[in-house]
């Protein structure tokens, strides 16, 4: 076993972990503890090498330091990759040990559940460390937060777009239909929006489906075309780094709002949406509500407070909108000079 600490890595302060005997490779990059203890999710993703990960993990981290300081929640940003191994010896044991990594950090960092990890997983943790949120005795359900959160965006961005109060008859395209999605598509299907969906997997996609109380009027969207279908939100609920040069020359959209972690490829994609007249709803605005829940919940803070404070989202985004507007800045700059305002000043 090995353990390492990389200081001021990328503004992040990088821990590693490694044991070939259960095929555990972990780095937790901690951005900020200004605001509190380090909260973030644990990803365990196939990577095609380290540096692919460090990148990762600590783009993400400094965008929870951001996520947190506009959710208006007392804990700094951080995050943990695990490189997905073959094939898990055994996955309880990997766990646990990632849980003893996360306990030698002193409570500096606490984990929960991200892409590629379970409440299962979350529960091995717990056995190694308190340091662990989102398992099945505390109550969390972070994908119906961050969903409720994306609507209330969704609701704030056509309000500022496209002028309307209501969401009745409005072309929503949702890339990624997991649990985040899947919920997202269920509420705007009872609020009269029109559905296109795609995904990278038909079971998936036919989960939502079967969800949905009218499935056939979804327009189902292959992976590679759903940048083009014309409509007027473009929803990222799957991975990051989407919105990009490529993609930029294919969306026919007039918003995009979604739950994806780290939308754009780069800082000037964001102005390129910008320039192009697209509203873009900053990713780690606009998805903050799985962190309020598992931020909160755990304190015995009640599900209607959570929720008020996840709808909250939808102000803090007409803010940033009217700023942009004012000012004649790209979205996701205002957002990230609010939020450097609360980290830095």
């Amino acid at each position: 076993m090995m353990n390492n600490t990389i200081a001021h890595a990328n503004s992040c302060t990088l821990h590693t972990h490694s044991n070939p005997k259960t095929g555990l490779f972990a780095i937790i990059a901690i951005h900020s503890t200004k605001l509190g203890p380090a909260l973030g999710g644990c990803r365990c993703i196939d990577y095609p090498d380290t540096d692919s990960a460090t990148e990762d993990v600590t783009r993400l981290a400094k965008g929870m330091s951001y996520k947190a300081a506009l959710a208006g929640i007392h804990h700094g940003g951080g995050k943990s990759v695990l490189i997905r191994p073959k094939e898990f010896k055994d996955r309880h044991a990997y766990f646990e040990e990632f849980g003893e990594f996360v306990e030698s950090l002193d409570g500096s960092y606490i984990t929960s559940v991200d892409s590629g990890t379970n409440i299962e997983d979350m529960d091995d943790i717990s056995h190694a460390t308190s340091h662990v949120c989102g398992t099945s005795s505390d109550g969390c359900t972070p994908s119906i937060y961050t969903a409720m959160g994306v609507l209330e965006g969704i609701k704030a961005a056509v309000k500022a777009k496209l002028h309307r109060h209501d969401l009745d008859g409005i072309h929503v395209a949702i890339q990624g239909v997991g649990n985040v999605g899947a919920a997202l598509a269920l509420s705007l299907e009872e609020l009269g929006a029109k559905l296109s969906l795609s995904d990278v997997s038909d079971t998936t996609l036919n989960n939502c489906l079967s969800k949905l109380k009218n499935p056939g009027s979804a327009n189902i969207i292959s992976p590679k075309d759903i940048y083009k279908v014309p409509c007027d939100v473009f929803s990222p609920c799957g991975l990051g780094g989407i919105i990009n040069q490529d993609s930029l020359q294919q969306l026919d959209c007039k918003i995009v709002a979604g739950s994806a972690n780290n939308q754009l490829a780069d800082e000037a994609d964001g102005m390129s949406l910008h320039e192009s007249g697209i509203l873009y709803a900053p990713d780690y605005v606009i998805n903050a509500g799985g962190l309020i829940d598992v931020s909160l919940i755990p304190q015995g803070i009640s599900e209607q407070e959570v929720a008020s404070k996840t709808k909250h989202i939808g102000t803090t985004l007409e803010e940033i909108f009217k700023r942009a507007e004012k000012e004649n800045k790209a979205c996701h700059a205002i957002a990230n000079e609010m939020a450097e305002n609360i980290l830095y000043h």
